[in-house]
């Protein structure tokens, strides 16, 4: 009996709120404004997971009809995730300014001395959604320069890498996991649809050097320059496994916990590359380093580049540091 009742009192585990709360703490100076985003964040992502659940019974599958600025098809869903995203950032108060995929322009909240902005995926990966494949959600989020109480400018989103305060994914699959950084290592928290709550379920999360899986999609290999050709050849010679799931955020997690490289090089269509930097590349990169990983576009420590407009796009390598320096050990892959 003693037992039983021992078992059934077991610690939950740490909340993200509580997680927030007690690293807030650990600032002298900080002031609440980014936990509170954070929040918002969780929150929406909340909602999402709901909708997410049930789009099969709510008729919310399927194309919207509509292009998003990029002339990618949207999916019911990605209008739902955005306008989730941004109503949670409006209503929190601590943006002053949202740049999302699905939006050409910056949307401006209304909260004129709110100190962040944020840059967002609302839904990576959404051609997945109507085969039931793991789907995510990018963020990113910066401290404005523009003055508090002016409306934020293009300056504030261009202000590179470097100067993200925090990033995360939400990977919305087998459970729910929400990723985040505050430039303080990488934790990760699953969502407990019981307790209606994220969990700390993955402390210090640190990314294996080396690992036994390359992802890219290998249906467009005859495009990819010869140096990555002849690095996925090595790959192949060396067993390695190849894994790709069209989900961004879904590849990425899996080689962040297991060790592995995570390939989108520039091709003959899109010489450029095709992921966006400031939502899906950027936050990547900062979330791989802080986590042990490394992340390029090619020539160059990806959060090194210099964003000259919103919705710049890039090549991507990242993942496991050994894995990276092999490939870059192949020639120029830019």
């Amino acid at each position: 009996m003693q037992s039983s009742l021992a078992n059934l009192a077991l610690p939950v585990g740490t909340t993200l709120d509580r997680f927030i709360m007690r690293k807030q703490l650990a600032v002298p100076y900080a002031t609440g404004e980014l936990s509170q985003l954070l929040r918002d964040m969780a929150l929406a992502s909340k909602i999402i997971n709901r909708e997410i659940n049930r789009a099969g019974l709510m008729d919310i599958t399927g194309s919207a009809g509509s292009g998003n600025v990029q002339g990618e098809t949207q999916q019911k869903l990605d209008v739902v995730a955005n306008i989730r995203f941004i109503r949670a950032l409006k209503n929190g108060g601590q943006t002053c300014a949202i740049i999302s995929e699905e939006d050409d322009d910056i949307i401006h909240t209304g909260n004129l001395n709110a100190r962040y902005v944020v840059a967002i995926d609302p839904l990576d990966g959404s051609s997945n959604i109507d085969v039931n494949v793991s789907i995510g959600t990018i963020f990113s989020i910066y401290r404005r320069i523009t003055p508090v109480g002016t409306p934020a400018t293009l300056a504030d989103f261009l202000q590179g890498g470097d100067q993200q305060v925090a990033a995360g994914y939400i990977l919305y699959g087998s459970s729910t996991i929400l990723v985040l950084t505050t430039g303080d290592g990488v934790n990760g928290f699953t969502y407990d649809l019981s307790l209606g709550e994220y969990i700390l379920s993955h402390p210090g999360l640190s990314q294996p050097p080396i690992g036994q899986i390359f992802s890219c999609n290998e249906g467009n290999v005859l495009d990819y320059p010869v140096s990555v050709q002849t690095y996925l050849q090595t790959c192949r010679q060396q067993r390695l496994t190849g894994r790709y799931i069209g989900s961004l955020v879904a590849d990425f997690h899996r080689n962040l916990i297991k060790g592995g490289i995570y390939l989108y090089p520039p091709t003959v269509k899109t010489p450029n590359g095709k992921l966006r930097l400031l939502y899906e590349c950027f936050p990547m990169a900062f979330i791989a380093e802080q986590a042990g990983g490394v992340a390029t576009n090619g020539p160059i420590r990806l959060l090194d580049v210099a964003p000259d407009n919103l919705h710049q796009r890039s090549p991507l390598f990242i993942g496991s540091a050994e894995m990276i320096r092999q490939l870059n050990g192949s020639g120029d892959v830019g």
